[in-house]
């Protein structure tokens, strides 16, 4: 059973990885054994947590600055790790943007809907719709040339339900706050590009599934924690490395006929 999870010898790349969890996708992909190429937008980050991962497991990884919504950008990040290891197995598209929109003048609320900013919208799409349609494009590819791989496409349960705006209320009851429609635009237009290339690579032997996970604690406000836990079965936000073993499953053969999935890792939040 263990030989299923094993990734020893694979290469593996992560963007979004120096994020909360973006870290234990890199850490856990490097514990199974695979060769873990650490992308985020900072050169010095990246390779910090290259080295942090050399040290911890013993697997060869480098760090590299990317922009996924760059195609050139990618290009070259492409080229580097061909040129290095002469393979790839496993993308991981993690980065994305989950906007924070500031109240506007004259008091109005930019969150609620009806205020939206348009600029704001936009930008959220590039990189959590476009930037992973061109990392695909672009690092994926290789993989498809090659005829084997895996590919996990980060989602989000906001992806498959909407946002539960009632999370977002004070205290006192007021409306501190509202999700963006942008973000589950973008998580949903995740899940169908996912289905879309699991259905177009798959006859080359690449397997492209999505992995949407529930909240993550990082210290919000515990009235914030304290209704989602209430809304979640499990009764608890995710902790960090709690999508560690889907994370694995999903890139390693353990997952060999799973192919244009939605792996929910939510506590049960979205059975309600």
């Amino acid at each position: 059973m263990s030989e299923l999870f094993d990734l020893t010898g694979k290469v593996a790349i992560v963007t979004g990885a120096v994020g909360l969890l973006g870290r234990e996708h890199s850490a856990c992909l490097a514990e199974a054994g695979a060769n873990v190429v650490v992308v985020d937008q900072q050169q010095a980050a990246c390779d910090a947590l290259a080295h942090e991962l050399e040290v911890k497991y013993g697997q060869i990884s480098f760090g590299m600055a990317a922009d996924i919504t760059d195609r050139e950008s990618l290009s070259g990040l492409r080229d580097a790790v061909l040129s290095r290891f002469d393979r790839i197995d496993v993308l991981v598209n993690n980065a994305a943007l989950d906007d924070k929109v500031a109240p506007g003048a004259n008091g109005r609320d930019r969150t609620r809907f009806e205020d939206y900013p348009l600029e704001a919208f936009r930008r959220s799409l590039d990189v959590n719709v476009t930037g992973t349609f061109l990392s695909c494009q672009i690092l994926g590819s290789p993989l498809a040339q090659r005829g084997t791989g895996s590919i996990i496409n980060l989602a989000s349960t906001y992806g498959l339900v909407a946002p539960d705006q009632r999370l977002y209320r004070g205290p006192d009851g007021t409306q501190q706050f509202y999700k963006s429609p942008a973000y589950p635009t973008g998580k949903a237009a995740v899940i169908g590009l996912t289905r879309f290339l699991a259905a177009y690579w798959g006859p080359s032997g690449v397997r492209v599934n999505a992995l949407c996970p529930g909240g993550v604690f990082a210290d919000q406000p515990r009235h914030f924690v304290e209704a989602y836990q209430s809304r979640t079965p499990l009764g608890r936000m995710a902790a960090a490395g709690d999508y560690r073993g889907a994370l694995v499953f999903l890139a390693s053969d353990a997952s060999s006929y799973m192919n244009g999935a939605a792996l929910v890792v939510d506590g049960g939040f979205t059975v309600w």
